[in-house]
């Protein structure tokens, strides 16, 4: 299909359309707490460490499961069927490496074959890491979802191993091994710090490489070996900065490019002076 409207596409190097382009919007969209970056020279023993799943975010609002988007989220009815009044944060996960097929299967509804459907559900965990709506500190949040844990007692409803380290260096040495085992990276939880709605300095999440999101605004043609296909994406970010995203595609991917308007994650390595990402690479669409 790429193919196809390539003469179209590319007639000009890069097509702009981000006028036309506005994200929706959602009136019951989870108030959910949100990382900031680990820096260097925190008091790393006053977190508790987590390995950061690389799933769907699931917020169940005490009736239903939603994304953190506001998207509710067919489950299947045993999946949630213990599960309390009480809000919960968590993480939709099937294992490291597993990103597309829990969000696939996240966005999927039972069809002709509930049966099929329902067995596919069960390679999914809930991963809880956090409670919304408590008042207490983490470290009290983490006593109570153990508690919600063992009184749920079902396989799929897990709480999210967090552990506590020493120093710099023993926090170095724990992400080099989650990252080598496939992991993403790490979340560090401050013991102290109370659920807050926003981007958090209690909460941090770290990585050998940042990510972040871009919206697409055009397309560049590819050369060489691409012609006729994907050379680069033109993204914007949230604050306005646009820049060429171009490597990290399969070949399928730059024959079927993401659609303009639509959300990508990007992954890269620090900001330049102008503050475009440096070594920016797609790694997926945003579909949730």
């Amino acid at each position: 299909m790429f193919i196809r409207y390539c003469h179209i596409l590319f007639n000009c190097l890069i097509v702009v359309v981000s006028s036309l382009v506005v994200a929706p919007s959602f009136a019951d969209k989870p108030k959910l707490q949100l990382a900031t970056i680990y820096q260097s020279g925190s008091d790393v023993s006053a977190y508790w460490v987590s390995e950061k799943l690389d799933g769907v975010r699931g917020y169940w609002d005490g009736k239903q499961l939603l994304t953190r988007q506001g998207y509710p989220i067919t489950a299947p009815q045993w999946f949630i069927a213990n599960l309390p009044q009480q809000p919960l944060d968590g993480e939709l996960w099937i294992g490291r490496g597993q990103f597309d097929a829990v969000s696939a299967l996240v966005r999927s509804s039972p069809g002709d074959n509930l049966a099929l459907w329902s067995q596919q559900w069960r390679q999914v965990k809930y991963m809880l890491f956090d409670l919304p709506q408590s008042s207490g500190t983490f470290s009290d949040r983490l006593t109570q979802l153990r508690s919600i844990v063992s009184d749920i007692d079902r396989d799929w409803v897990q709480l999210i191993d967090q552990r506590r380290l020493a120093s710099d260096t023993e926090l170095m040495a724990f992400l080099e091994q989650v990252v080598a085992s496939g992991g993403e990276g790490l979340m560090l939880h401050h013991e102290d710090a109370i659920y807050k709605q926003g981007r958090s300095s209690n909460l941090l999440k770290l990585k050998l490489w940042q990510d972040a999101e871009a919206r697409v605004i055009g397309y560049e043609p590819g050369k060489g070996k691409y012609v006729g296909m994907l050379g680069a994406l033109l993204v914007e970010t949230p604050t306005g900065v646009r820049f060429k995203l171009g490597s990290g595609f399969t070949d399928q991917q730059r024959k079927n490019p993401p659609e303009i308007g639509s959300l990508v994650t990007y992954k890269y390595t620090g900001i330049n002076d102008n503050g475009v990402p440096r070594f920016a690479s797609f790694m997926r669409i945003r579909r949730l």
